[in-house]
C-alpha cells in the first residue's frame, strides 16, 4: 500500500469513530468531561518547583530506605531458615 491509501484508510476510521460518537451523543459527553476536568484542574494549587524537588528527593530517599530494610529482613530470614533446617 502506498501512503495515500494508508492516509485514506485512517481518515475513514477516524471519520467513522467520530460519526458514531456524534450520533450516540457521546461526543457532547466527552466535551463536557474535558471542560469540567480543565475547570477542576484550574482550582488546584500546584507546588512550586522547589517544593516538587524536595518532595521528589524525600520519596526517593524513602524508597531507598524501604529497599534496604526489605533486603536486610529478607537476608535475616534466609539465614534463620537455613539455621532452622540444619537443626
Amino acid at each position: 500500500m502506498n501512503n495515500y491509501t494508508q492516509i485514506g484508510i485512517w481518515t475513514g476510521i477516524f471519520a467513522f469513530i467520530f460519526a458514531v460518537l456524534w450520533f450516540t451523543g457521546n461526543l457532547v459527553k466527552l466535551r463536557n468531561y474535558v471542560f469540567e476536568t480543565r475547570e477542576e484542574l484550574r482550582k488546584c494549587t500546584w507546588p512550586s518547583w522547589d517544593e516538587l524537588r524536595g518532595s521528589t528527593v524525600l520519596v526517593m530517599v524513602s524508597i531507598a530506605l524501604l529497599g534496604v530494610f526489605t533486603a536486610v529482613v529478607d537476608y535475616a530470614l534466609v539465614l534463620f531458615v537455613n539455621w532452622m533446617t540444619r537443626i
